[in-house]
C-alpha cells in the first residue's frame, strides 16, 4: 500500500503516468502523457509559415520564452509580442496560428497540464494590448480545456494547482482587455468575458451570462456594481467580468472540503477604489433542503474562502451574495454546497424542540437547586454532587444558548470576529460540560472506592473548578492561538471549529472522548457494585430488585455523565444516514430535560 510505479506514455506521446498501490490494486494517480509540444509549437509554425526570420538572425520563434532554451532575459512583458511571429501581422496580433494544433489535439490530462502552461505564459508574457483579437484566441484556447465532457481527466493532472494557475492566468489576461467603444463581448461556449467603461456618473452596471454547463442545459450568473461603489471613482475607468460554468468543478477536485461548487465561478476585474460588487448565481443542484454559502476563491492560499462573502438572499433556484473585491487575494467567486451532512424538516424540528426544551429544563432545575440548596447539601458528599449538578446544567445551558447565537451570527451578521467569539465561547462551555461530568465521574468513584479518605471542601472545590473551567479554558485558548492565524480556526459554513484543512475540532472531540470512555468506566464499577446480591445468590426477588437498580443507576448516570454523546460515532462512521442524526440530536438536544428529570425531580431528598 502506498507504492508508487511510473510507467512510460506510448511512442506517440512523451511524459509518464504515475499509479499508486491502494487495497492491493494499481490506480492511476496523475497522468502527464501529451501529444503537445507547447515549448515548441509557437517556433514549428512560424517556421512553416516564415522559413526565414527576416533579418532577426534565425528562426521567429527562437527569441520567445516558451521555447526550452529562451533566457529570461527575453521574456519580459511585451517583448514575447515583439518577436512573436515576426513579419506576421495576423499571429503578432493574436496569436491565432497555433490554435489549429491546439483544437485538434486530445484534451487528455498531459495536455490540459501543457495547455494551462502555456496560458500562464501568454497571460505574464503577452498580455500588453489585449485586443479583442487576442482575446477571442485566448478564450478559444481555454475553452478547449473547460469543455463539460472533459473535466473529469483534470482529476488525473500532475500539478494539482492546475485548476487555480488557469484560473488566475485568465483573470490576468481579461483584466487588460482593451474595450472598443466602452464595452466588449467575447463569449465561447465554455468561458465568457464581457467588459464596460465606468465612471462616477454611470449608474448601476451588471454583467448577465447565460451559458451551457452540460449537455442538459444552460446556467445563469449576474454580476451588479452597486451605484454607491461607482460614486468611488475618481476617473473614468473599466469593469471586467469573466464567467466560468466548468470550472468550480475543476476546482473542487482538489479541496478537501467536500462540499462542491454548485454554479458557475464569476470573476471580476475592477478598479481598486471598487471593493463591493454583488453577484446572483443559479444553483445546479435545485433541490429545496440544498443549503448555500457564498465564497470568494483565495488565489494566494488557492481555497474557497467563506469571509470573502455574504448571503443576501437565497431561495431555491438561486443565491445573491455581496462580496469583497480584492485585486491581490479576491478576484472570483461562486456558491458552495456540503451534501455530506443530510438536511430534513425532521432534524431541524427535533434540534429545535429539543433545545427549547431543554433550555427551560436547565434553567427550571437551577431554579429548583437554589431553592432547596441547603435542604440537599447538609453532608459533604451531596454538596459535592449538587456542586457538579449545577455547574453541569450551567455549562450546557449557556452552550445551548450560544448555540442558538453562533446559528443567527452566521446565517444573519457573518461577521467573522463574531463568529470566532462565538465559537471560542461554544467551545469552551461545551467543553466545561464535559469536564464537569467527568468531575460528576470522579465523585462517584471517590464515593464507592475510597470510603474511607475524606476530603475537605475546600480541596474538593479548587481540585473540582481547576479541571471543570481550568482545562476547558486551557485547551481553548491553544486552539484558537494556534489555528486562527493562519486563517484555520473556523470550518466554511459554521461557526465552529475547523477539520478539514486545520484538524482545530480534534480539541473538541479528544477531551469529549476520552471523558465518555472515562465515565463509561465509572457506569460499569457502578453497575458492579450495586448489582451484587446482598441475600442469596439463587433468590429471583433479589435478582429483580438488583436489576431494576442497577438500571435506574444507568438510566440516571448516561445523561449526567454525557454517555450519549458516545452515539455520535455512528453520525461519523456513516455521516450520511438521517436515522443516526436523528437519534443523535435526539439524545444531545433533550439532554437538559434529561438533568432535570434524573438529577433533580427524581431525587428523594
Amino acid at each position: 500500500n502506498g507504492a508508487i510505479c511510473i510507467q512510460p506514455c506510448s511512442p506517440s506521446f512523451h511524459g509518464e503516468t504515475s499509479f499508486v498501490c491502494e487495497d492491493r490494486k494499481w490506480q492511476m494517480l496523475s497522468d502527464a502523457c501529451a501529444s503537445l509540444d507547447v515549448q515548441s509549437l509557437f517556433q514549428v509554425r512560424m517556421l512553416e509559415l516564415f522559413p526565414c526570420s527576416g533579418g532577426h538572425g534565425g528562426a521567429a520563434g527562437e527569441h520567445l520564452p516558451f521555447v526550452g532554451g529562451g533566457k529570461p532575459g527575453h521574456g519580459k512583458p511585451g517583448d514575447g509580442a515583439k518577436h512573436l511571429g515576426a513579419g506576421n501581422h495576423s499571429c503578432q496580433a493574436d496569436f491565432s496560428c497555433i490554435i489549429p494544433d491546439i483544437l485538434s489535439s486530445p484534451a487528455i490530462p498531459g495536455n490540459i497540464a501543457d495547455i494551462v502552461e502555456l496560458l500562464k505564459k501568454i497571460s505574464l508574457l503577452l498580455s500588453e494590448n489585449v485586443t479583442r483579437g487576442k482575446m477571442q484566441s485566448y478564450s478559444r484556447i481555454a475553452n478547449h480545456i473547460l469543455n463539460s465532457s472533459i473535466i473529469s481527466n483534470w482529476a488525473f493532472v500532475k500539478d494539482r494547482n492546475a485548476g487555480s494557475i488557469l484560473l488566475d492566468s485568465v483573470n490576468l489576461f481579461a483584466g487588460k482587455l482593451l474595450l472598443r467603444n466602452g464595452s466588449e463581448s467575447i463569449q465561447e461556449p465554455f468561458i465568457a468575458t464581457k467588459g464596460y467603461s465606468i465612471h462616477r456618473n454611470t449608474s448601476g452596471k451588471s454583467f448577465d451570462f447565460s451559458m451551457e454547463f452540460n449537455s442538459t442545459g444552460n446556467i445563469t450568473g449576474h454580476v451588479v456594481i452597486p451605484e454607491d461603489q461607482l460614486l468611488r471613482l475618481p476617473r473614468a475607468s473599466k469593469a471586467i467580468s469573466v464567467a466560468f460554468p466548468t470550472l468550480g468543478a475543476i476546482l473542487e477536485t482538489n479541496q478537501p472540503d467536500p462540499a462542491f461548487v454548485n454554479g458557475m465561478v464569476l470573476s471580476v476585474s475592477l478598479p481598486e477604489e471598487l471593493q463591493n460588487v454583488l453577484l446572483t448565481f443559479e444553483k445546479l443542484n435545485k433541490l429545496e433542503q440544498v443549503g448555500a454559502q457564498c465564497v470568494g476563491w483565495h488565489s494566494a492560499e488557492r481555497r474557497w474562502d467563506p469571509r470573502a462573502c455574504e448571503v443576501r438572499a437565497h431561495n431555491v433556484t438561486a443565491v445573491v451574495c455581496a462580496c469583497a473585491h480584492r485585486r491581490r487575494t479576491y478576484r472570483s467567486f461562486s456558491i458552495l454546497m456540503a451534501p455530506a451532512a443530510p438536511r430534513s424538516s425532521l432534524l431541524d424540528y427535533v434540534t429545535r424542540v429539543g433545545l427549547g426544551l431543554s433550555i427551560f429544563s436547565l434553567v427550571l432545575c437551577l431554579v429548583i437547586e437554589a431553592v432547596v440548596w441547603h435542604h440537599v447539601t447538609k453532608t459533604e458528599i451531596t454538596y459535592m454532587r449538587h456542586f457538579c449538578l449545577v455547574n453541569i446544567a450551567a455549562s450546557l445551558l449557556v452552550a445551548d444558548v450560544l448555540f442558538i447565537l453562533a446559528a443567527i451570527v452566521h446565517n444573519t451578521a457573518l461577521n467573522y470576529q463574531l463568529c470566532v467569539a462565538a465559537t471560542f465561547f461554544l467551545h469552551f462551555f461545551y467543553l466545561a460540560l464535559f469536564f464537569w461530568m467527568f468531575t460528576l465521574g470522579l465523585l462517584i468513584l471517590y464515593g464507592l472506592l475510597l470510603i474511607f479518605f475524606k476530603i475537605t471542601r475546600s480541596v474538593f472545590l479548587a481540585a473540582a473548578f481547576s479541571i471543570g473551567y481550568g482545562c476547558p479554558l486551557v485547551i481553548s485558548i491553544l486552539t484558537v492561538a494556534i489555528t486562527e492565524p493562519k486563517n484555520g480556526y473556523l470550518r466554511s459554513g459554521a461557526c465552529w471549529l475547523n477539520w478539514y484543512e486545520t484538524k482545530a475540532l480534534l480539541a473538541f472531540v479528544v477531551p469529549a472522548l476520552s471523558i465518555i470512555v472515562m465515565n463509561l468506566i465509572v457506569v460499569v464499577v457502578v453497575v458492579v457494585k450495586t448489582g451484587r446480591s446482598s441475600v442469596g445468590e439463587g433468590c429471583k426477588s433479589q435478582d429483580l430488585s438488583s436489576m431494576i437498580r442497577v438500571s435506574k443507576n444507568v438510566a440516571l448516570l448516561t445523561p449526567l455523565l454525557g454517555l450519549t454523546w458516545g452515539f455520535g460515532l455512528a453520525t461519523i462512521v456513516d455521516s450520511r444516514s438521517l436515522a443516526f442524526h436523528v437519534v443523535f440530536a435526539l439524545l444531545n438536544a433533550f439532554q437538559g430535560f434529561f438533568i432535570l428529570l434524573f438529577g433533580t425531580l427524581l431525587d428523594r431528598k
